[in-house]
C-alpha cells in the first residue's frame, strides 16, 4: 500500500488517539499543543515515507514518534518543570521518568475523558459537535466546514473560542464524579446525536462524509456502552436508533446521489445485521423504569426497518410521535408525524394534519403537501411543489423537487 492513501486512513483513525493521550498528560490547556504534536507526526510520516515506504507497523511509528516529539517538547518548556513533573512525582520517592503510555486500554480511556471534556454543557451544541468532529473524529477542518455548510475561518472562530472557554473553566481530562455523571451524560449523548443527525441528515454531496460521521457516532456510542460506568439504558437506546438508520443508508440515495424517499427505498438495500444489532441495544436499554427522547426515537425507527406498511406499523410510529412531541416539539417530528398519520388513516387525514401546523416557512412542510395532495388534487399538489422548490435551500433539495414536479406534469 503507497503512503498516500494509507497516512489519511491513519490520521482519521490514530490522530484522536494521539491528541487525547496526549491531553490526559499535559491538561486541556495545552490542547493545541497535543493538536500539534500529532499532526507533526503525521507530517513526518508523509515526509519519511514517501521516501522509504511505510514500516511494517505504521501506527506503532507513528506512537514511537509522538512520544519523542512530546518528551522533546516537555523538556525545552517550563511546563515540564512546572506542571508536568510535580504532579508525576508527587506521592513517589525520588525521580520519575515521564513515559507517555500508549496501550489500548490507556488509549480508550483517554478518549471517553476527552469525550466528556469536549462535550462540557459550558460550550454550545454546536461548538461540542465540532471538537468532536476536530479532537474524537480525526475530520479536518475543511472536512468540519463541509459538514456545517460554512467556510474553514468560521469552523476555525468556533472551535478556538470553545477551547478557551474550556480553559476558562478550567476543565480537567477525566470521567465525571458519579453524582454529576447523569447530567454530564446527557450532554454528551446530544452531542453525540447531534453529531449522527449532521451525517445522516446532512446537505453535503459528499455522501462518504455523511456515513464517515454516523459511523463516528456510532463508534463513540459504542465506548460508552463498553464502559461499565457508561453503559445506560439512554445509551443503549440511542446506539439502537443510530443503527436502525443506518441500515437504511445505502438505500437512501440512489447512484447519482440523489435522495430516495422512504416509500421508494428498496429494502433490499437495507442492512440485515445492524437491524438485528439495533435490536439488541433497543433490548437492553428497556432495563430499568426510565423512558428518554432516544428510546421513542429508537422505537419510531426500529418500525421503520419493518417492510410491510400495516396498520399496527403506522399506529406504533405516530404513537411514538406522540409521547416525543410532547416531550420536545419539533417542526420536523410534527411534519414525520402526519406523513405516518397518512399511512395509517389515509392521505386527506395526513393533509389535514399537515396544515394546522401551519409551517409556511419551512420547505419540508409544501413537499410533503405536495406529495401527500398527489391522487387528490393535481393542482394544489404542483402548487405546494413550487412552494417547495423556492424554499429549498440546497442543490440537491432543489432537484429531487424538480423531480416531483416533472413527474407530475
Amino acid at each position: 500500500m503507497s503512503s498516500e492513501p494509507l497516512i489519511p486512513h491513519l490520521f482519521r483513525t490514530e490522530y484522536r488517539k494521539i491528541v487525547s493521550v496526549l491531553c490526559r498528560h499535559f491538561g486541556f490547556r495545552e490542547i493545541e499543543v497535543a493538536e500539534d504534536i500529532a499532526s507533526d507526526t503525521f507530517l513526518v510520516a508523509a515526509q519519511a515515507w514517501g521516501i522509504e515506504g511505510p514500516p511494517p507497523n505504521p501506527a506503532g511509528w507513528l506512537y514511537n514518534t509522538a512520544k519523542n516529539k512530546a518528551k522533546n517538547y516537555l523538556h525545552r518548556h517550563s511546563i515540564y518543570e512546572e506542571r508536568v513533573l510535580p504532579e508525576i512525582r508527587s506521592g513517589m520517592d525520588g525521580d520519575a521518568t515521564f513515559e507517555i503510555d500508549l496501550t489500548p486500554e490507556n488509549i480508550t480511556d483517554s478518549q471517553l475523558q476527552m469525550l466528556f471534556a469536549v462535550c462540557h454543557p459550558a460550550i454550545s451544541e454546536e461548538s461540542q459537535v465540532g471538537l468532536a468532529l476536530r479532537v474524537l473524529c480525526g475530520f479536518g477542518i475543511q472536512e468540519i466546514a463541509d459538514a456545517f455548510l460554512t467556510t474553514t475561518e468560521v469552523i476555525n472562530k468556533r472551535l478556538t473560542r470553545a477551547r478557551e472557554r474550556l480553559r476558562e473553566i478550567d476543565i480537567r481530562i477525566e470521567m465525571p464524579a458519579p453524582a454529576e455523571m447523569d447530567v454530564r451524560l446527557g450532554s454528551v449523548l446530544t452531542t453525540i446525536y447531534l453529531l449522527f443527525n449532521e451525517g445522516y441528515y446532512s446537505m453535503s454531496q459528499d455522501r462518504t462524509l455523511r456515513k464517515d460521521i454516523c459511523l463516528e457516532a456510532m463508534r463513540l456510542c459504542a465506548m460508552l456502552i463498553e464502559n461499565n460506568a457508561t453503559n445506560k439504558p439512554q445509551v443503549n437506546a440511542l446506539m439502537a436508533m443510530m443503527c436502525f438508520h443506518a441500515s437504511r443508508f445505502d438505500a437512501r440515495t440512489d447512484a447519482s446521489g440523489e435522495r430516495v424517499l422512504y416509500e421508494e427505498q428498496d429494502p433490499g438495500l437495507w442492512n440485515a445485521d445492524l437491524i438485528r444489532n439495533g435490536c439488541a441495544f433497543l433490548q437492553s436499554a428497556a432495563k430499568g423504569d426510565e423512558v428518554s427522547r432516544y428510546h421513542l426515537e429508537a422505537g419510531i425507527a426500529y418500525w421503520h426497518t419493518q417492510k410491510e406498511d400495516s396498520p399496527e406499523k403506522w399506529s406504533s410510529i405516530v404513537f411514538y410521535y406522540d409521547q416525543l412531541l410532547k416531550r420536545n416539539y419539533s417542526p420536523v417530528a410534527a411534519l414525520n408525524r402526519a406523513f405516518a398519520i397518512s399511512k395509517w388513516k389515509g392521505k386527506a387525514e395526513g393533509i389535514h394534519e399537515t396544515e394546522v401546523l401551519g409551517l409556511e416557512g419551512n420547505h419540508f412542510y409544501f413537499a410533503l403537501l405536495g406529495e401527500l395532495y398527489d391522487g387528490i388534487d393535481r393542482q394544489k399538489a404542483l402548487e405546494n411543489l413550487e412552494s417547495a422548490l423556492q424554499l429549498a435551500r440546497t442543490a440537491a433539495e432543489r432537484r429531487a423537487i424538480r423531480k416531483r414536479i416533472t413527474r407530475l406534469s
